[in-house]
């Protein structure tokens, strides 16, 4: 990946932090987009420790200004361009859907969907010029099974699913491979309140065992090189065959 600009959200932390130390280690300039400036700080240590470059970006990715604004700002850091997206920034709240509050579907649904949209809006159209460029989402096994109390959660991300599959029939065909991956159970700091409800979660697959954030980020970064150059539109199980099972 050496000389090629990574933009990966939700990078200060877990899944997106692993994805984007990952893509360093393969070369890659990655830019690092999140809310908190001292996680940000420590995911760029780790990765010049490594050997690799990066630079943080401030983003809250709540907004549609706030997305729109990140793109330019990853195209002008970038050199005047971005040839990898990851689409990891997510929340993930569970529970009943009859005391779910609307600003919470609001917020899972803009960050979930509206901003990955939007960010593919930004930068597909100028990859397609080039004739090249990888977009790899963050998915969920909650949104190809149905679990209660994962009903916004899953949803939002079934969403994402669609449009990976849309953005590969679009984009596809101007040379932008668009795939995602669909993680099981993740040992995160996001996951760690759930302590023992995550490993009962993950004994159901065949796996045994949550994954680390590592594990997915190799599945991302593999979807994003050219060992992948024939993989469009796919939306890969990373789950311990929990969705297989």
């Amino acid at each position: 990946m050496s000389g090629r600009v990574a933009l990966v959200t939700g990078a200060t932390s877990g899944i997106g932090a692993a994805t984007a130390e990952t893509l360093a280690e393969r070369g890659a300039y990655v830019l690092v987009a999140g809310r908190d400036p001292d996680r940000g700080e420590s995911v760029l240590k780790t990765i010049r420790q490594r050997g690799g470059t990066a630079d943080f970006m401030a983003a809250d990715l709540l907004h549609t200004p706030s997305v729109r604004q990140l793109a330019r700002e990853a195209v002008e850091r970038g050199g005047g361009r971005v040839d990898i997206l990851v689409n990891s920034a997510g929340i993930y709240p569970f529970g009943p859907t009859e005391q779910t509050p609307e600003s919470e579907v609001d917020a899972v649904y803009a960050l979930n969907v509206k901003a990955p949209f939007y960010l593919v809006a930004e930068l597909a159209p100028a990859m397609a010029e080039r004739g090249s460029g990888a977009i790899v989402n963050v998915s969920t096994m909650a949104a190809e099974l149905g679990i209660a109390g994962a009903a916004l959660y899953g949803s939002s991300k079934a969403a994402v699913n669609l449009l990976t599959k849309s953005w590969a029939a679009e984009y596809g065909p101007r040379g932008v491979r668009v795939n995602a991956v669909q993680p099981g159970p993740t040992r995160t700091e996001g996951t760690a309140g759930m302590g023992t409800d995550l490993d009962a979660l993950a004994s159901q697959a065949p796996a045994g065992r949550p994954a680390t954030p590592g594990e997915i980020a190799e599945a991302i970064a593999y979807l994003a090189g050219d060992t992948a150059s024939f993989v469009h539109g796919v939306v890969l199980p990373v789950d311990g065959g929990r969705t297989a099972v």
